[in-house]
């Protein structure tokens, strides 16, 4: 491939990543730390670089009423958002998905109020994980771009035809600058084919869709949609290869893995803490600890088998950036379904944007030789 490095902050990463995959209606309303993608956008449209209309809403809800309705007219759609602008979508996100409109959607990941927040953590993607759409975490600039054509291919293969959210972390990833490779427009286009969809409307060919339909029907409908989800692992897997063999690069496919064959002890996270977790295996590794990282790449649907295979008979340490209130960690109570019966730790720590030290990690891994941790807050008076 031709290489074309520049350097891109996240949001901007996101902007060309859209870019490559040729939507051709993005809807978008501007919220921090989301603003500088539909910001770029615009000025690409304008500019003549990005060929798509652009629809300019009054709120976030719209805009993605504006994608579901563009989508159903057979084309391939794109927005952009952030916390509370995610939740105002939180209706038009199970409609998305009920309709297999496979929109893809950036999400910068931000704390909700109140308090007011603009700092980073999961809650609001999180909260949005029965919505039925796919949900995918990178942790550098150039997984964003790269993610961000694999999203467009794993939500409209017809296996699957379910809308997809690529989140990454507000500004740690959004306003943070990096080295990303900007593939050839032509290799996109290989890797990605045009948009077939499911169904459209079609005067033509009319069809009726979003009536009412009785609990029998709907039921099937639902179904339909969990087999969708199911299929995820196989085609993220297919996508994986195909990617690597164009490009040159492997992000991993459902989860990345690092130093997991010999490790006694498993970290595991997403997003750019899932990056940090990496970094303090490493100092833990050059001391002699078997530490190894398992990085969430998609957290919908959750990869059961790979975490099963990789974590079976080890400690295994989850760090958790989102709480389910009375419960504990989003991701460590998913866990405790996906491996039933392994040594679980569960540690929340990065809430509203703390920062998450390389020394807290190694704190909690010598306070877990000591005592099991469950839901374990970390900085918490």
């Amino acid at each position: 491939m031709n290489e074309n490095v520049q350097i891109l902050d996240g949001n901007t990463a996101a902007c060309e990543g859209a870019r490559l995959c040729r939507p051709r209606v993005i809807a978008a309303y501007p919220i921090t730390p989301q603003t500088v993608i539909v910001e770029k956008i615009a000025k690409g449209i304008d500019a003549g670089r990005i060929k798509a209309e652009f629809i300019c809403v009054e709120s976030e809800h719209s805009a993605m009423a504006a994608c579901i309705a563009a989508q159903a007219t057979g084309v391939r759609t794109y927005t952009a958002t952030s916390s509370h602008g995610l939740l105002l979508m939180h209706e038009m996100l199970h409609w998305a998905s009920l309709a297999r409109l496979p929109v893809v959607m950036a999400n910068v990941n931000r704390a909700v109020g109140p308090g007011w927040n603009i700092w980073c953590d999961y809650t609001d993607s999180m909260a949005q994980r029965d919505t039925g759409w796919i949900q995918m975490y990178a942790s550098s600039c150039q997984e964003i771009l790269d993610m961000h054509i694999q999203a467009f291919r794993l939500g409209e293969d017809p296996r699957v035809m379910l809308p997809v959210m690529v989140c990454f972390d507000g500004f740690t990833l959004s306003h943070t600058s990096m080295p990303v490779n900007i593939p050839d427009d032509s290799l996109v286009d290989n890797f990605l084919p045009p948009y077939r969809p499911l169904w459209k409307l079609d005067p033509d060919n009319p069809v009726t869709h979003g009536n009412i339909i009785p609990p029998k029907n709907y039921n099937q409908v639902r179904y339909s949609q969990h087999l969708g989800m199911r299929h995820v692992p196989e085609v993220m897997g297919e996508i994986r290869r195909s990617f690597s063999e164009l490009f040159g690069r492997d992000h991993g496919g459902m989860i990345e893995e690092t130093h997991t064959d010999d490790a006694d002890t498993i970290l595991i996270g997403v997003g750019a803490l899932g990056a940090g977790l990496k970094v303090a295996a490493e100092e833990m590794r050059k001391n002699g600890q078997k530490v190894g990282t398992v990085r969430l790449r998609v957290f919908r649907p959750f990869p059961v088998n790979d975490l099963r295979r990789v974590c079976h008979g080890k400690k295994v340490i989850i760090f958790d950036r989102a709480v389910s209130l009375g419960l504990g960690g989003v991701i460590f109570s998913e866990a405790r379904y996906a491996m039933p019966g392994e040594d679980l730790h569960g540690v929340i720590t990065g809430i509203g944007g703390e920062d998450v030290k390389t020394k807290d990690i190694v704190s909690v891994v010598e306070r877990s030789a000591k005592e099991r941790l469950e839901n374990y807050w970390v900085g918490v008076e």
